[in-house]
């Protein structure tokens, strides 16, 4: 079995292909154990794919996967994930920001025993006012939030043992909240500081919209990790409380009405019947949601998830025992 396979998506990054499979290739070789690079082309519109099937032509350790069209990082590390043999897995970002030399530290705090090892960029070159404020606000809102505590969920350096990652269901743009996810699944979680440089080649595909699409997410991790496999246990919470103030309001009314029949609860307490009717309409509302929120969840647990992706093809080139096994078989040596 492999040991380890590193897992890259590329987005338009012709420029940075060769170059960072040369530092790759450098540095997974000093590891002394066994290892596969896996590409995944995310809909690339340049050269990009062309680059790297003519380093998978030349390399069995490199396996690519192309995507059919642009789905995203998250689902891009996904498709990487699911075609990666390795016993422990590496993900990072394509555009040589990430520093192929901190890999042999994100190896060595797994080989202690820890089930991932997130990145965590300490001195970071980015702007300050559109990038770093706003990263470092939200990364603690997701401390606080996910119970996890670490520094940068943001980052796409991070290494996982293979049982873990196999675990977590990835789409829309989840993966920066893979140790959240993790932690949920009682994984033991570390953080090391890696180098952050600037880029050096092509252009950024982040930009300040990014950051507030985070804010969003951050409600939906913390929706999944408290309410995941109960979520009538939040909606029917907002259900009772809308029902019970309703059903307080209404028998008021009645007791008023009793009390002075000739009085016209519509002419005399409007508003209060009207909201009394929409609390409890509400409430009946809420807990219906979470019932079916719940059968969601059953069924959920009971079928099998689509992949958030579709693969064009998937490029690998024979090693050499493969080689040689396919000659003997054509022989009809076996």
């Amino acid at each position: 079995m492999t040991k380890y396979s590193i897992v890259v998506p590329f987005h338009n990054e012709e420029e940075s292909v060769t170059v960072l499979y040369a530092r790759l290739k450098q540095v997974m070789e000093q590891a002394g154990d066994s290892f596969e690079l896996v590409f995944v082309d995310d809909g690339s519109t340049d050269r990009t794919y062309r680059l790297l099937e003519e380093v998978a032509a030349v390399d069995s350790r490199v396996l690519l996967v192309k995507l059919r069209r642009n789905f995203g990082q998250t689902s891009a590390l996904a498709a990487g994930f699911d075609h990666a043999r390795g016993e422990f897995v590496l993900a990072m970002d394509g555009d040589l920001q990430h520093d192929p030399n901190d890999i042999p530290a994100f190896l060595e705090k797994l080989h202690e025993g820890y089930d991932v090892v997130s990145g965590w960029r300490k001195v970071r070159m980015d702007n300050f006012i559109l990038r770093r404020f706003p990263s470092a606000c939200a990364n603690w809102m997701m401390a606080k939030l996910s119970g996890v505590n670490i520094h940068d969920f943001g980052t796409t350096f991070k290494a996982y043992r293979r049982e873990v990652i196999q675990n977590i269901p990835l789409y829309g743009e989840m993966h920066r909240f893979i140790p959240a996810l993790a932690s949920w699944y009682g994984a033991s979680i570390c953080e090391i500081p890696i180098r952050n440089v600037n880029r050096e080649r092509g252009k950024s595909h982040y930009g300040i919209s990014r950051t507030f699409r985070v804010f969003f997410d951050l409600m939906t991790i913390r929706f999944l990790l408290r309410y995941m496999s109960r979520p009538l246990h939040f909606f029917g919470g907002f259900g009772l409380l809308g029902m019970g103030t309703g059903s307080a309001m209404a028998l008021f009314l009645l007791t008023m009405k009793i009390l002075h029949p000739r009085m016209s609860l519509v002419l005399d307490h409007g508003p209060l019947v009207v909201i009394a009717s929409v609390l409890i309409v509400a409430g009946v509302q809420l807990l219906a949601l979470g019932l079916l929120g719940d059968l969601q969840v059953r069924h959920y647990y009971t079928s099998q998830n689509p992949a958030s992706y579709t693969v064009d093809r998937v490029v690998r080139l024979a090693s050499p025992e493969e080689q040689t096994l396919f000659s003997e078989r054509q022989n009809g040596t076996l």
